[in-house]
Formats: C-alpha cells, sequence, structure tokens
C-alpha cells in the first residue's frame, strides 16, 4: 500500500466526512445520527474555520480516513490543546496505518504552532481497539472522566435523539 497522503479537507470533502461522522457514531456508539444536523455542522465548520479544521488522508486519490481538530484554551497552560474528534477510517484502509499518518501529521502541525500545548481525545469506553490504537501512537490515558448536559440533543435519557 502507497502511505496515506494527508490534506486538509475542502466543503467538496463534506459528504465524505458526513458518511465517516454517521458510520463512525453507529460503530462505536450504536448511535443513529440526524444527517440533516449533522450535514450542517460540517458545513458550519468550513463556515467558520475558529471551530476547527478536517484533515483527509488520501491512499491512492481516495479518501481512506478523517480526523477533525478543535479548540480549547487552557489557562494552566497559557496556551491551547487542539482535541481530535470524529476520528473515522474506512473498514478496508484500517491497520494500514491511516490513521497513525492522519495522527503524525497533526501531531507535527501541533508541535510546530506557537500556543499549541498538546493534544487531547476522548473515546468511548468500551471501544478497546480505539483505545489500543491511541496508546501505541503515544498518547496516554488521564485520571479525568467526561460529564456533561446536552442541550441540543436531549441528554442521557433520549440517545436516539442523536
Amino acid at each position: 500500500m502507497v502511505a496515506p497522503q494527508i490534506r486538509l479537507a475542502t466543503p467538496a470533502d463534506a459528504e465524505f466526512l458526513v458518511r465517516g461522522n454517521a458510520a463512525m457514531a453507529l460503530e462505536t456508539e450504536h448511535l443513529s445520527l440526524d444527517l440533516d444536523r449533522l450535514r450542517d455542522g460540517v458545513h458550519a465548520l468550513f463556515d467558520d474555520r475558529s471551530r476547527g479544521l478536517y484533515y483527509l488522508a488520501e491512499v491512492d486519490g481516495r479518501r481512506a480516513g478523517q480526523m477533525m481538530i478543535t479548540y480549547e484554551w487552557s489557562d494552566w497552560r497559557n496556551g491551547v490543546f487542539w482535541w481530535i474528534q470524529s476520528v473515522w477510517v474506512e473498514p478496508e484502509y484500517r491497520s494500514r496505518g491511516v490513521f497513525k499518518a492522519l495522527y503524525a501529521h497533526v501531531e507535527q502541525l501541533a508541535r510546530s504552532t506557537p500556543g499549541v500545548c498538546g493534544l487531547r481525545l476522548y473515546v468511548e469506553k468500551d471501544n478497546a481497539r480505539a483505545q489500543g490504537t491511541y496508546e501505541r501512537v503515544g498518547m496516554k490515558r488521564t485520571p479525568y472522566q467526561m460529564f456533561e448536559v446536552d442541550f441540543v440533543l436531549g441528554g442521557p435519557d433520549e440517545p436516539e435523539k442523536r
């Protein structure tokens, strides 16, 4: 296999991103996302780059995977964490270095960008495969747990509305 090529996603990639996000939610959390809301969310990121960026991995000119970066200010570190989100690798490209290439690209960019103090992500607690992948690229588990109140999607009692 040719090494994955990483590039910044463009609005022309939106449907691939929508499909990848929907597939990831279904596979990892057994959630069927509202595709119209998801599509609007993907396009909202392209409309306002301060929200984040998508990166794509391509193999032989075919889209093989995706990763979104969003931002969190840390007053403790006087810097910005880049959050890795919306990670998806097409099933036929798994275990072939696609995520590793996306991660290496983003890590190199983050390390060379002034004011970026680290990378973070969250992962579904039962997704052992993804957790192993993140550990293999050098990420470490933290002692934190995540809590939320979801105003848009109806909260934890209504996950089917996602």
